[in-house]
């Protein structure tokens, strides 16, 4: 397993959120280790994307979405969930990659005890399933995913041949009309059993 360093972050959403799929993301918590493999992201690019939370600027809020890159930016949604994503491209610029779904690897009776006894395939097929499944919570908004972070994402022998297959590239989910709902910023596995389903 070669954990990714901050060069790969440092690059814009749509270059690092391609090269996500097929990734580990790895939590080493108090709890025991957890992992998925990433088979679906989505691509926010700050003040370019009208549906990212920075396009119109720094807030308390969105302050960890303006870097640095290789942490994550979390953020809580309809009152109850929170969603995991990664701070990407150059210190000071807005973009970020949302966690959607992954297929769990590793600590798998773990991530079912935090999902109340979910099946297997929905345990993080969706970006708040795969945060509560990971553990992630707003406590995590600007954790590290660099060398020595309890959490992070890596290659291993598995990720080059998700890479190389068919990725499809599609509009993102759950966005209003008319903030950037039409923008191809979503990359996923095609018909991957672990992937989200649109309703």
């Amino acid at each position: 397993m070669r954990r990714l360093t901050r060069g790969f972050y440092e690059r814009d959403a749509l270059s690092v959120a391609r090269d996500l799929i097929g990734c580990l993301f790895v939590h080493d918590s108090p709890e025991g280790c957890t992992a998925v493999r990433l088979v679906e992201v989505e691509a926010y690019r700050g003040r370019l994307d009208p549906g990212s939370h920075g396009y119109h600027g720094i807030t308390r809020r969105t302050a960890t979405m303006y870097g640095p890159p290789g942490r994550l930016y979390v953020y809580f949604t309809y009152g109850m969930h929170w969603c995991s994503n990664i701070v990407c491209g150059p210190d000071g610029v807005c973009e970020a990659v949302l966690l959607r779904a992954g297929e769990p690897v590793a600590g798998i009776e773990l991530m079912t005890a935090r999902r109340n006894g979910a099946g297997l395939r929905a345990l993080a097929s969706g970006p708040a399933r795969l945060a509560r499944a990971m553990g992630i919570d707003g406590s995590f908004d600007g954790a590290s995913l660099l060398r020595g972070a309890r959490l992070w994402c890596a290659e291993d022998d598995v990720t080059p041949s998700l890479r190389a297959a068919e990725i499809a590239v599609t509009t993102r989910i759950g966005l209003s009309p008319g903030r950037g709902d039409d923008l191809p910023y979503r990359f996923v596995v095609p018909g991957h059993p672990f992937a989200s389903r649109r309703r």
